[in-house]
């Protein structure tokens, strides 16, 4: 007989047959002739609980020695559980230990700060909290791929080690097998400075400009020395691409796909969604029917900035033309002027990258800015440059080296049209989903300054 997981076997409609399953303790209660086992795998929030007595095969010798965190194998009847909270149970014939657990097991029968748990990373995943978060990352990552798949984009797999600086700011990892004071750039791996992306966007445009519609998703990294509940050394990031795009359809891009993305989680992760509006923030599935519901306010930067400047709040971060949003602000713009989501166009060119389209007014990107309620930027998006005279004068104006671009500015030579991408850090998204506070805490293995473990 194959091994249910937990998941499935709850779901069954009635009671009754045999079961079999395996996982990890959570708790365990011994009574005079019977013991209540928990039984965890992970597959879903709940637990199963599997009931033993002294007919249940390795009862004396297995049962009654168990303690929380060991691994077990239980094999029994299928019955109405009598229990609060729980439709059914697991009354065992054989219980099987498959891995015992020590003394000194820090998981027990209490709540744990994410400090320490971020300690114990091997063994966080555990938890109600982590698990249920890392089962909605897997929802998430699986409803991104098949929201591009429907939008007939392909994807496209880019490069963790690049000669490119995408984003003009200069904060990112060195790759070399040099030793330390030799500063040859022709004698290392690679014959030139290489680094770790902070994104696969420039390649993203070279899939785009040749199959129409590419997204990327996969890790990137900035080494930012910033130690705060908001940044990470390593993320993943989200990015699609599409040739014969401009900025209009690049916004009703990111609307359809952050509606699809939320539709989906809340289909599919129900309990684990309860479990975050009950223990963690009460509103979250509240922000998340908001964007799935409301139609997205588009404005123009000059506006946001127009209407900031008139609400009377007093922000702790200045507001006017030329200064960038802070979060303070973008919150302010969706949670109290609009109320819904908030899609801000036409940025300063000063204060975006090199490779974003240049409007009319000379003065302003073809640039978005994507902003949800709780969290501010959530996606963050241009139409790109495809004059080539253009871009070659911006990428001198930010002191780059257009030799350095060639194969980009390639691409503006030899058969170029407008298009357009947005990136979307999918950390960022995980965290207003589930209403974590710390980014680290969304991240199977966080990477952050000083912190490599795992």
């Amino acid at each position: 007989m194959a091994v249910e997981t937990i998941r499935s076997m709850l779901r069954r409609p009635a009671a009754g047959g045999t079961g079999r399953v395996q996982g990890w303790l959570r708790t365990v209660r011994h009574g005079k002739d019977v013991s209540f086992l928990d039984v965890s795998d992970g597959s879903c929030m709940d637990g199963l609980q599997v009931v033993a007595n002294p007919d249940t095969k390795g009862f004396e010798s297995v049962v009654r020695q168990l303690a929380t965190g060991a691994a077990i194998r239980a094999v029994g009847e299928v019955v109405e559980s009598p229990g609060k909270g729980q439709r059914l149970e697991l009354h065992a014939t054989e219980v099987i230990l498959i891995g015992e657990a020590g003394e000194g097991y820090p998981l027990q029968k209490k709540r744990h700060s994410f400090e320490f748990l971020r300690t114990i990373g091997h063994l966080r995943p555990r938890t109600n909290t982590i698990g249920a978060v890392f089962r909605i990352r897997n929802v998430a990552s699986m409803a991104i791929h098949e929201f591009f798949q429907r939008e007939e984009f392909l994807y496209l797999h880019t490069p963790i080690v690049t000669a490119s600086d995408a984003e003009g700011a200069g904060e990112m990892f060195r790759v070399t097998t040099l030793a330390a004071g030799e500063i040859d750039p022709a004698e290392d791996f690679f014959g030139r400075p290489t680094f770790l992306t902070v994104s696969g966007q420039l390649e993203a445009e070279i899939g785009a400009l040749a199959l129409s519609r590419v997204y990327a998703f996969g890790p990137t990294f900035r080494a930012e020395n910033s130690n705060t509940a908001r940044h990470l050394a390593e993320f993943w990031m989200v990015e699609p691409e599409a040739a014969f795009c401009d900025l209009e359809g690049l916004a009703d891009l990111a609307e359809r796909f952050l509606k699809s993305v939320f539709r989906d989680v809340l289909d599919r992760c129900e309990d684990d969604m309860a479990f975050f509006a009950k223990r963690i923030e009460s509103k979250v599935i509240e922000r998340m029917k908001t964007v799935i519901d409301q139609p997205f306010e588009r404005i123009s930067y000059r506006e946001a900035i127009s209407i900031l400047e008139r609400s009377g709040e007093k922000f702790e971060f200045p507001v006017g033309m030329g200064l960038d949003l802070q979060s303070e602000h973008e919150r302010w713009l969706t949670e109290n002027h609009v109320g819904r989501p908030v899609v801000v166009t036409d940025w300063p060119a000063s204060i975006k990258a090199f490779y974003m389209y240049r409007n009319d007014d000379g003065e302003t990107v073809a640039a978005m800015d994507v902003l949800l309620g709780g969290v501010g930027e959530i996606i963050g998006g241009s139409q790109r440059e495809h004059r080539l005279g253009i871009l070659e004068d911006t990428i001198r104006a930010q002191g780059l080296d257009p030799d350095d671009y060639w194969w980009y500015l390639d691409l503006r030579r030899f058969g170029s049209v407008p298009h357009a991408g947005f990136g979307l850090g999918f950390e960022r998204i995980v965290q207003f989903m589930t209403g974590m506070a710390n980014i680290r805490d969304v991240m199977p293995f966080p990477r952050a300054p000083g912190q490599a473990e795992f």
